[in-house]
């Protein structure tokens, strides 16, 4: 992973929300601080953890804008630029790339966008103008675009485009993609030690929302191939992250963040917080960690 840009850790962060819906910026740069001194070396402004979709583009623009003046240089940043109009992608890019982030995650095309190839090609050519590397989200049950292996071998011929961001959680599928030796960073919480072993270049992870120094442990055991320890440390993660998967993501991890002292209050609406017996589920998947991180921080 060293020689990667944005290798190891890249933590999507959750925007927090105050009580009236509006984001906090205040808590947001709080809780910068505290997953920098948990050791997270990337984040992601604005990303799908961050609700990026029930934001504005107003909005977006101006978290990503606070987040990298809180950030000051300390760690990578990534801010997510996507948008249904290719006009809105590239002016959030550049806007992205005035506040100093050093990278941009953009999906494809989507809703009704086109699906053949050459127009995704064409698509991110077009962001590429904006100046900014980019990593292509892979997100196809969501999206209903599926970045292949030889879509990413076309679309890294662009060279602005470095890498995907392979969120399908279908490990076999991401080996094919890792197997061009092209940069390929995991967003699927369950796949992370299994993905670090198979070659992936960096994370964008989620989940590293509430137990930011145990997930950042386990990083570091795989970049030093100690793969006991890794496996060690997964088996405490494991739980609460293939809960994640099953569903209900995004209110469950604002929710166990809350738990373990990494708050950013409730998701946006037409979102709801989780009910009382989910919270008292994942309090319980959670265990150990919730003293782990209080412990550490």
């Amino acid at each position: 992973m060293s020689t990667f840009q944005f290798s190891g850790l890249n933590l999507a962060i959750a925007t927090p929300f105050d009580e009236s819906g509006r984001i906090d910026f205040s808590r947001l740069e709080r809780n910068i601080e505290s997953y920098l001194a948990a050791g997270v070396s990337g984040f992601v402004l604005s990303s799908g953890t961050g609700m990026h979709v029930y934001l504005t583009k107003e909005e977006s623009n101006e978290l990503i804008r606070v987040g990298a003046k809180a950030i000051d240089g300390r760690a990578k940043i990534i801010a997510q630029t996507s948008a249904l109009l290719t006009e809105d992608v590239i002016d959030r890019t550049k806007h992205a790339a005035d506040c100093g982030a050093d990278g941009v995650m953009v999906l494809p095309p989507f809703f009704e966008g086109p699906t053949d190839d050459q127009g995704i090609v064409n698509f991110y050519a077009d962001v590429a103008t904006a100046g900014l590397p980019i990593i292509g989200y892979n997100v196809p049950q969501v999206v209903g675009v599926a970045i292949t292996p030889s879509l990413l071998r076309e679309l890294c011929e662009i060279p602005e485009f470095i890498a995907v961001k392979d969120s399908s959680g279908d490990l076999g599928k991401q080996a094919s993609l890792i197997r061009t030796g092209l940069p390929v960073m995991n967003g699927a919480d369950q796949l992370v030690p299994y993905s670090l072993y198979a070659g992936s270049s960096g994370l964008i992870w989620g989940g590293a929302n509430f137990a930011p120094r145990t997930c950042q442990a386990l990083v570091s055991a795989a970049s030093e191939r100690c793969w006991d320890e890794a496996r060690k440390i997964w088996s405490i993660l494991e739980p609460i992250m293939s809960l994640l998967w099953e569903g209900d993501y995004v209110q469950s991890v604002y929710a166990a963040a809350e738990l373990t002292g990494y708050g950013a209050g409730g998701p946006r609406k037409p979102l709801r917080s989780l009910a009382a017996d989910r919270v008292e589920i994942l309090r319980g998947l959670l265990g150990e960690l919730i003293s782990m991180e209080a412990k550490a921080s």
